[in-house]
């Protein structure tokens, strides 16, 4: 079992909040949960459901032709919709696509989930992170935890998928997933 270290900027928000003079610790707590939940269930959702249309119609390669076209513009559709002070984004440390990546702290919350992980800690539902006076990141971890999602994140053998994801993704790191592994998170960002 490797050793694991929590990252200070790591930590359960109701320890983190500063004192604010309209709300309590617990309020604050509350709405950036409340918030950060409903925004990321949103884009979970409309990604699920498009992608399990997709492959049931037309299996792995349809649904990897989907997230190339759509995924990312439904990220960015909901992220509009979430509100003005709220933004919404998918992250991931084996990024099949670039703009997946974390960046900043959000790398530091990836790995110390990994490490969590790979510790078998099973992980929280979400964390939250204070990164300013005015901004909070609620994350919520996603594991692969559907065979499906093997299909086009596992061991990749069907050769019309392998080429699409090459000739697309040319620099994917995003494959030979188990079942149970970090696949990334969603970050919402809420400024308050």
């Amino acid at each position: 079992m490797k050793p694991f270290t929590l990252f200070s900027s790591v930590t359960l928000l109701s320890t983190l909040l500063l004192a604010s003079p309209y709300q309590s610790h617990q309020e604050v707590y509350d709405d950036v949960v409340k918030t950060g939940n409903e925004v990321s269930m949103s884009l979970l959702k409309t990604l699920g459901k498009n992608l399990k249309g997709h492959m049931q119609k037309e299996g792995p390669l349809g649904a990897a032709k989907f997230c190339n076209e759509q995924a990312f513009l439904l990220t960015e559709f909901t992220d509009k919709n979430a509100g003005k002070d709220v933004s919404v984004k998918r992250i991931s440390l084996k990024d099949r696509n670039p703009a997946n990546r974390p960046v900043g702290s959000e790398k530091t919350v990836m790995n110390a989930l990994q490490n969590l992980q790979d510790s078998n800690v099973i992980l929280p539902k979400f964390l939250v992170e204070r990164v300013d006076k005015n901004t909070i990141k609620y994350y919520k971890p996603l594991n692969i935890n559907k065979g499906v999602c093997l299909k086009c994140h596992g061991n990749i053998t069907n050769p019309k998928l392998s080429k699409f994801l090459k000739d697309h993704y040319p620099n994917d790191k995003a494959t030979n997933y188990k079942m149970g592994d970090l696949r990334g998170a969603v970050v919402v960002t809420i400024k308050k």
